[in-house]
């Protein structure tokens, strides 16, 4: 007689668990295209910045504008709280790993400005970049405003975890629908993992749906609470979402994957798994103009009850350019990451990144230590 079950547990998967299959056709990768674009809104390359402090800055969006993608700036932190950032931020980064965390809910207990709103995203637009901003669910009906009236192009409300049904207190908590009418821009949500949550955001109207709980490099969300996905899994449900919607209405809503990349392969598997674009993070972090100095922290770090993120040293190992486009002699898959999805691309016979989503991907665990004995120090 077998044990009753109480509930199933069904495997998932995450980057180093899977890998892409060569194709039966290659191209050059030369010939690729890696453009991303939603509502309106046309990038060079599928790639976001994420909204954390040490990695976006009014100077950083620029560059990233320069370079074909796209940076958020996080409307809930440091650079709406204080007239000079670099100084708090310096302040952030100096302090003694033991007492960062209380120096973090000290630094971002001092009140959001609308004034400094205004000011932030008025210097991003000054230069002609294109201007996202992100705030959280329940500070977006006062902030989004303000943002786009200030020029903001791009709305992204995010938490760790959203849906279109949450319960709370709230006489009235925030609609989407009712968002779209009050701002005129396109609006991108996250973040979820799965196919029912990810597939009832895309019917209330927005944009882009953003993927991932807990994957970030500085994010100690999956260590407090338990909660998240691994990548791959959360990216093919989120993926099968946007494909039904899109069947049944016409209407097609990117997916984009936030964090836990770390390489190009990483990268190259979000888009075989079927996403649209990329959000990185601690990748961008080491950056030369990151504002953070080699230092990166997660937005949740600060929360003054349960802090979910941690300040990480990843260090400044390039420039922005080098980063995504090269040229680099690292050799583990950090830098250059454009060219790496090219040339994965071009492997699979992709010439775009809609294309990219016929490849086929297997199951290997063994894939990233088949043959790697040296490599790895093993003899």
């Amino acid at each position: 007689m077998g044990v009753p079950q109480l509930k199933e547990i069904r495997r998932t998967y995450g980057f180093d668990e899977v890998a892409i299959v060569p194709g039966e056709v290659t191209v050059n990768p030369e010939m690729t295209k890696t453009d991303f674009s939603f509502d309106g809104v046309s990038l060079s390359i599928p790639v976001l910045a994420s909204a954390m402090d040490a990695i976006v800055s009014p100077a950083f969006a620029l560059k990233m504008h320069q370079m074909g993608g796209l940076a958020v700036l996080n409307l809930e932190g440091v650079q709406a709280r204080y007239d000079d950032p670099d100084a708090v931020l310096a302040e952030i980064v100096d302090t003694p790993k033991s007492e960062v965390t209380a120096v973090l809910q000290k630094l971002y207990s001092a009140p959001i400005r609308d004034d400094l709103i205004g000011a932030r995203v008025e210097a991003i637009k000054q230069n002609g970049a294109l201007c996202a901003v992100s705030v959280t669910p329940a500070n977006t009906k006062r902030f989004a405003p303000a943002a786009t009236e200030a020029g903001a192009d791009v709305i992204v409300v995010q938490s760790t975890v959203t849906t279109t049904r949450h319960i709370s207190n709230s006489a009235r908590g925030l609609q989407f629908p009712e968002l779209l009418e009050m701002i005129n821009v396109p609006i991108l949500v996250g973040n979820c993992v799965s196919y029912g949550v990810a597939l009832e955001l895309m019917e209330t109207g927005i944009h882009g749906v953003l993927v991932g709980v807990g994957p970030g490099a500085a994010c100690t969300t999956r260590e407090v609470t338990g909660v998240g996905v691994p990548q791959v899994t959360a990216t093919l449900e989120c993926a099968a979402a946007r494909e039904e919607y899109y069947q049944r209405t016409g209407r097609y809503v990117p997916i984009i994957i936030d964090g836990g990349i770390r390489t190009g392969g990483d990268l190259c598997k979000t888009f075989a798994c079927g996403a649209d674009a990329v959000m990185l993070g601690t990748p961008l972090a080491q950056a030369e103009e990151a504002p953070g100095m080699g230092s990166n922290w997660g937005m949740a770090a600060p929360h003054p009850a349960l802090p979910r993120g941690t300040r990480v040293e990843v260090g400044v190992k390039g420039t922005l350019e080098q980063i995504l486009f090269g040229p680099t002699s690292r050799t583990d898959g950090t830098q250059n990451l454009i060219g790496a999805l090219q040339v994965c691309m071009g492997m699979v016979g992709a010439f775009t990144i809609r294309d990219m989503h016929r490849a086929e991907v297997v199951i290997a665990p063994s894939i990233k230590t088949e043959g790697k004995h040296f490599q790895l120090g093993l003899e």
